[in-house]
């Protein structure tokens, strides 16, 4: 749906498919066509995959990819292509003769997907065996919808919270909880704000949300922009009383003025605490974070006669303050907590994947900085016996040559 979104949007179909050839497979076929969703005009992605016989086989119900403003029929992968490992994935990708941002933005979604299917299965990312997501159709979804952003020349992407169904719904394992525990975790990992309504259908697959988590600057409301055009990517059902699409938006970002343009709106919360330790106050910053906070921190302050204390503050979005408030409460065991909204500029970037002497490391890249992540930088560090601050540097320095 994400494809065929951005395909309704004006990105060229050709010029799509001549990128997602550079993954120098053969396996399928691709191809878009307009249908009508309760009665609004959209596209359909269509993937046909080939069996060892050369028989053809028309997708099933794509991966749907939602995170927008609008509820969606069920929409999953259920559909021919056998299923994949990881590293075979990944490789496939590696070896391809993609563009370097197509790529890249690819392995991030496959990426997210792993290292969460390996969280729940107790195994290494490298090990993860995908089944839905490891189709040809869904590789194709994925990598089609980065080729799509790349005919389009996006570089910056926002999405509005993620809706989420309720129930049960049938995956590779059998039935799971709608959302299903891909699909939460995705968005823990991500803090990515969501909202549930009264639906059985899957309203939110693992490949659409990871697609979201992995490759958006930012969740909130829409950016101050000029609209260039608007694209809706259709499911396969046809549901009465509401379009099942994907709504995408592409425009040029209104240039600054002197005075600052409105930002995105935040919820600031607060407690003051005199009577917990250090190591209290610093589990209940990692705790906030956990919870979906964009930030957490302590100030050191005096209170009613002269007893040191300190400050405890969670910045979060308006849509998590409830559970990232019940977080600063129950850490704390404060008796009250204050709040009020303020506003937040955060600046443009995108992460990308450097390898230090074979070593992963995460960077996330803006204007004027390359800021390594610290666990990838410190688990290098300790297995090159090297320095953190020189593999920072190092990480940090090939990082700098990408943007």
């Amino acid at each position: 749906m994400t494809l065929a979104s951005l395909v309704h949007a004006g990105a060229d179909p050709m010029a799509v498919a001549a990128i997602v050839n550079g993954l120098k497979i053969d396996e399928y076929a691709l191809h878009f066509e307009p249908v009508m969703r309760c009665g609004l005009s959209a596209t359909k992605a269509v993937v046909a995959t080939f069996d060892e016989a050369g028989h053809v086989h028309e997708e099933g119900p794509a991966p749907d990819a939602h995170g927008h403003d609008h509820d969606h029929g069920h929409d999953h992968d259920h559909s021919p292509g056998g299923h994949r490992p990881y590293a075979e994935v990944r490789a496939i990708i590696e070896a391809s003769d993609l563009p370097t941002r197509v790529a890249d933005r690819a392995q991030r979604v496959f990426r997210a997907l792993a290292e969460v299917e390996g969280t729940m299965h107790g195994v290494p990312a490298d090990e993860v065996e995908f089944h839905e997501v490891g189709s040809m159709d869904a590789i194709i979804d994925i990598v089609g919808s980065c080729a799509a952003l790349e005919v389009l020349n996006v570089d910056r992407i926002v999405c509005s919270p993620i809706t989420v169904g309720q129930g049960v719904v049938k995956a590779a394992h059998g039935e799971i909880p709608n959302p299903s525990p891909a699909v939460m975790e995705l968005l823990a990992r991500r803090g990515a704000p969501s909202r549930g309504i009264a639906d059985r259908k899957e309203l939110a697959t693992p490949t659409g949300v990871a697609l979201m988590v992995a490759l958006a600057d930012e969740f909130g409301p829409m950016p101050a922009m000029t609209v260039h055009s608007i694209g809706y990517g259709a499911g396969t059902a046809d549901i009465p009383g509401r379009p099942n699409v994907v709504q995408v938006v592409i425009g040029a970002e209104t240039a600054p003025s002197n005075s600052p343009a409105p930002g995105q709106p935040a919820q600031l919360l607060e407690v003051n605490v005199d009577d917990i330790s250090g190591e209290v106050i610093a589990h209940t910053i990692v705790a906030l974070l956990q919870a979906g906070a964009h930030d957490a921190w302590a100030t050191p302050i005096v209170m009613k006669k002269g007893r040191p204390a300190h400050t405890v503050h969670a910045l979060c979005d308006p849509a998590t303050a409830e559970t990232v408030g019940q977080v600063l409460l129950k850490e704390t065991g404060s008796l009250g907590m204050r709040g009020s909204i303020v506003q937040r500029w955060p600046q443009r970037r995108e992460e990308v994947v450097v390898h230090i002497q074979g070593h992963p490391i995460r960077v996330k890249l803006a204007p004027d900085r390359a800021k390594p992540e610290h666990d990838d930088a410190a688990a290098a560090a300790v297995a090159l016996g090297l320095p953190l601050r020189e593999v920072l540097a190092q990480a940090a320095s090939a990082a700098a040559t990408i943007f």
